[in-house]
């Protein structure tokens, strides 16, 4: 039987690690508006050219979801399919893969669909696509998969540390006070996904230094015990690093991986942030 991974625009991966003709993945991208521009999320979009435009625009940037129709068409063609979401918080895109689902039942009544609403986004969104591609490669049926994947996202979490908070004061969510401050006293705001799919503040770390402490304090408060780590980060390698290194040393058995933010995941982490999802004991 075909399977198919749906993922909107807030995970990262573009692609799949394997390929196979039984499994296909398929990314349905979201809208983000700048100034008067429209950017489709989508494999060729251009995300340091919107970052550029964005920061030149003293007006809010918005994002906009798929519609249920984009879902639907990108389920079609596979007798099982697995979709997942950007936290229903952030986004009305979790409703619209819901009505899709909905659509496609009533079009094919033998067709397997389930909507993950992931409660998060970017490096978790990406460790639970990458464990729904290594669980069907292993040949289980769709409920095996639905069940192990359920149990996982429950084993997941996400932290995020923000160096610019620019978007969130042009939308209203922080004080132009509190956005001066991070800049002029380089803070980093290091935050989590609740467990109701909000993005929460744990910490404000003065400097990049403080702040990889922080993330690996955060870690271990939250049940971390050397589990896979999957960072997106919009152009801060570095961080990445120094996350790694500090991971390792107290779990050297930690695999860790990282990928560029899509533009999506870049609007919110903005320059030099991270979403750093990782798999909990």
């Amino acid at each position: 039987m075909k399977w198919k991974i749906v993922a909107d625009s807030g995970c990262d991966l573009l692609e799949l690690k394997s390929s196979s003709e039984m499994l296909t993945y398929e990314r349905v991208p979201l809208t983000l508006r700048v100034g008067d521009e429209a950017y489709t999320d989508s494999l060729d979009l251009d995300v340091d050219q919107m970052m550029t435009a964005m920061y030149q625009t003293s007006k809010a940037t918005t994002s906009s979801c798929p519609s249920p129709d984009a879902f639907f068409q990108a389920y079609r063609g596979a007798e099982n399919v697995i979709a997942i979401t950007i936290t229903g918080t952030l986004s009305g895109s979790h409703n619209s893969a819901r009505l899709a689902k909905e659509m496609l039942i009533e079009e094919d009544p033998n067709v397997n669909v389930h909507v993950i609403d992931s409660l998060s986004a970017g490096g978790e969104m990406d460790l639970i696509v990458l464990e729904l591609e290594r669980l069907i490669n292993q040949g289980l049926d769709y409920q095996e998969v639905v069940d192990a994947i359920t149990s996982y996202t429950q084993k997941s979490g996400l932290l995020f540390v923000l160096a610019k908070v620019d978007n969130l004061v042009k939308n209203g969510r922080l004080s132009k006070l509190i956005g001066t401050v991070v800049g002029l006293l380089n803070i980093r705001m290091v935050g989590c996904a609740s467990a109701e799919g909000r993005l929460d503040l744990l910490q404000k770390a003065r400097g990049q230094k403080k702040a990889v402490l922080s993330v690996v304090e955060e870690l271990e408060k939250a049940g971390y015990q050397g589990g896979k780590i999957f960072i997106a980060q919009r152009n801060n390698e570095k961080i990445c690093q120094q996350i790694t290194e500090k991971v390792q040393e107290k779990f050297p058995q930690a695999i860790i991986e990282t990928c560029p933010t899509s533009g999506l995941c870049s609007f919110y982490a903005e320059e030099e942030g991270i979403l750093l999802g990782y798999e909990k004991a």
